[in-house]
């Protein structure tokens, strides 16, 4: 019997193409047509800060990410890329991330920063600095979130927090069931940048009535500095000191248009670069003026070194000293007129002036004019905030809303009187204290003030993002040429052999999320081929006592009478 089922087997599977088709093709295409992965989004996204300072390393060392996705619910971390949303983000759960060995962290900040509470962007403002104290080996990205990227995130959630509730084999068969996100970066390890240049520029009024005319010093750096330095923006930090800078220049160059109004002060504006990483433009600029010439007005006379950092909103003006300015200076005569015209013309500004020592066994300077402090020349620094340890002044958080231009032209128009009085010498002459000289055509404009700082916070300008030959530099010498003399460009580069700074590329790569099967589900599909094929093995092999058991079955009853 068996044989002869053998044969009955082996004519049917040679007659009938339908039954082999159903037998074996749907188990070879199974084994050999892969699952293909779809991609689910893709995004660009902003990795964090990545510089050597004076020797020492900072941020992340790492921006190869290709691992799937999990978010800080989840129990293992280990070689999995974190997502966090900024609005859930603490310091505990990145912590959390970098103990279990995460294999990225990426955290989503949503389009509209200016509209988070100010308490969630207040506590990461104060974490920036943290994040970046230390190095880590593992990449940390920023995305701005939208609906695809909060779709991702939201299934991801869903899966990782369901995991902690179930039971062992429910885990399993939600683990193998689930679909994940693959998350992968396009771009390469990083590497550090060679040979590059942070740019510096200088223009002059020059004064007249004589050759030995004392000079005064306006500075600004422009760049700007945030954990991630594409999304660094620096409106108030320090948009508002560069255009509030470059209205002083306007306002005094036409004061020194007139024979009548030119002041026997040299005016010498520096716009600086590099002045988030301790300040290495004005160090340069410093060393080639005081060191590597023999003609120079910061050599002569200098009556003092005024400052410009963060202005654009408050009603409080600090004037931050390394060391307090004595009676019959300059110096001192600046404090007074700033005191002046603040109590007759402006009641509503609180001014006070903040003495701190320069400490140079810290890594970093508090304030700009610590450089110039440092080679013995007179400078302080105005600005709005009254410690140099607030974390608006290096946040990603500091966006053009942060400025309130009425403010900093309240504040442009303080220190533009401060300064005439200091050069025109009118306290001595006699005039009040609620004199004002810039009023109807010489008066502060509004909206050159914002249009600067709409300009300057259009794109991000991080140190490592503003090469020699960029739009930012280019635009300020434009701007420097129109209303200074001999505006010139100063570059900085690190020493090959003992390097100040060093900065690394791969800060803004394309990421892409595709939805994927988790490993097990492999697992478990090779173990149901394995199963299916060795079922219809069998059923191969016993075929001839299938058919009996079949026939038995199916083979109508004869009636009995």
């Amino acid at each position: 019997m068996f044989e002869e089922a053998s044969e009955v087997f082996d004519n049917m599977f040679k007659s009938s193409f339908p039954l082999t088709f159903i037998v074996f093709i749907p188990a070879v295409l199974i084994l050999v047509s892969p699952l293909p992965a779809e991609a689910a989004h893709e995004f660009t996204v902003y990795r964090m800060q990545q510089y050597d300072l004076q020797g020492q390393p900072y941020g992340t060392r790492n921006a190869i990410l290709n691992t799937e996705a999990r978010t800080v619910e989840a129990e293992v971390l280990s070689r999995r890329c974190v997502i966090m949303r900024l609005a859930d983000f603490s310091y505990d759960k990145y912590q959390k991330a970098l103990r279990q060995s995460a294999g990225a962290v990426v955290i989503m900040l949503p389009k509209n920063m200016s509209a988070m509470p100010q308490d969630i962007v207040q506590q990461f403002m104060e974490l920036e600095p943290e994040m970046l104290a230390t190095e880590t080996i593992v990449p940390v990205y920023f995305a701005v979130e939208d609906d695809e990227l909060l779709s991702i995130y939201m299934q991801t959630l869903t899966s990782s927090s369901s995991q902690g509730a179930l039971s062992a084999a429910e885990v399993l068969l939600h683990t193998a069931t689930a679909n994940g996100f693959q998350m992968v970066t396009s771009g390469a390890q990083s590497k550090a940048v060679s040979d590059w240049a942070i740019t510096s520029l200088e223009g002059r009024l020059a004064g007249v009535g004589g050759e030995d005319l004392p000079t005064i010093v306006v500075v600004a750096h422009y760049d700007s500095f945030g954990v991630a330095p594409w999304l660094s923006y620096g409106a108030d930090s320090n948009g508002s000191g560069v255009s509030m800078l470059l209205e002083l220049a306007r306002l005094f160059s036409k004061l020194y248009t007139y024979k009548r109004t030119h002041a026997g002060y040299n005016l010498l504006f520096f716009v600086s670069g590099g002045g988030k990483f301790n300040y290495q433009g004005t160090k340069r600029w410093l060393e080639d003026n005081l060191d590597h010439t023999d003609s120079s007005l910061l050599q002569d006379n200098v009556a003092f070194v005024l400052c410009l950092d963060t202005l654009g909103n408050g009603d409080s003006m600090h004037l931050h000293v390394s060391k307090p300015p004595k009676e019959g200076t300059p110096q001192f005569s600046l404090l007074k007129e700033l005191e002046t015209v603040v109590a007759s013309q402006f009641p509503e500004v609180k001014f006070s002036m903040v003495h701190k020592k320069i400490n140079l066994a810290d890594d970093m300077l508090a304030w700009e004019h610590e450089r110039f402090g440092i080679r013995r020349l007179p400078a302080f620094t105005l600005s709005h905030l009254p410690s140099h340890r607030l974390a608006q002044r290096s946040s990603i958080m500091d966006v053009r809303p942060h400025v309130d231009v009425n403010k900093l032209g309240r504040n442009t128009k303080v220190v533009a009187e401060a300064l005439a009085r200091v050069i025109y010498n009118l306290t001595e002459k006699g005039a009040p204290g609620d004199l004002q000289i810039f009023t109807e055509q010489m008066q502060v404009q509004e909206e050159h003030l914002s249009a600067v700082v709409d300009w300057l916070t259009a794109q991000p300008r991080a140190a490592q993002l503003v090469d020699k030959d960029s739009s930012v530099v280019s635009t300020l010498e434009y701007h420097l040429s129109r209303y200074l003399k001999d505006v010139k460009k100063h570059y900085v580069k690190a020493d090959k052999r003992d390097p100040e700074f060093v900065f690394y590329d791969q800060l803004k790569q394309t990421m892409n999320a595709y939805r994927v099967k988790p490993a097990i589900f492999d697992l478990l599909l090779a173990v149901c081929i394995a199963a299916y094929l060795g079922v219809m093995y069998l059923a191969i092999q016993n075929f001839g006592l299938l058919y009996n058991v079949a026939r038995r079955v199916t083979q109508p009853k004869t009636k009995t009478h």
